[in-house]
């Protein structure tokens, strides 16, 4: 042992530990359907308003090439945040998902300083630990057993 304590720490409240334990698998879902939503949101949005590309922003960047780009960041922003929430070849989209983050946060929000890119940061980061341990419990991966 490492001098660490080997077990959890005890609940001020044991009634709670059934509770507790039932739904301790839960947790991860949750996480990839909020952050998948939060995303969802986003994408649908420009979908709504007709922005079927974002290349005009891209250019605006110097990010290229913006076409095919733009067409990659909407089909995250929906179908890949859609297959997060389900679970579905979740390591493929979220690693895309936070790549697209690190690029807003890092090239695009960078220059305007911390309070623009604290968000694409967090939710890169939040993304990348999905892409690390995939669908997870109730997940189609999960379901069809297999993932990439």
């Amino acid at each position: 042992m490492d001098g660490r304590a080997s077990s959890e720490p005890k609940l001020i409240f044991p009634g709670l530990g059934g509770f507790y334990a039932a739904v301790s698998d839960l947790w991860y879902p949750m996480i990839r359907v909020a952050a998948g939503s939060s995303l969802l949101f986003h994408g649908w949005g420009k979908i709504a308003a007709g922005q079927f590309t974002v290349a005009p922003s891209l250019i605006k960047y110097g990010i290229g090439p913006a076409e095919p780009l733009g067409h990659i960041v909407v089909i995250l922003e929906t179908i890949g945040a859609v297959c997060v929430i389900l679970g579905l070849a979740t390591r493929f989209f979220a690693a895309g998902i936070a790549i697209e983050m690190a690029v807003i946060a890092f090239v695009v929000k960078m220059s305007l300083g911390f309070a623009q890119m604290e968000l694409f940061v967090m939710f890169g980061i939040i993304f990348f630990a999905i892409a690390l341990r995939g669908g997870g419990p109730y997940s189609l991966d999960r379901m069809i057993g297999k993932e990439l």
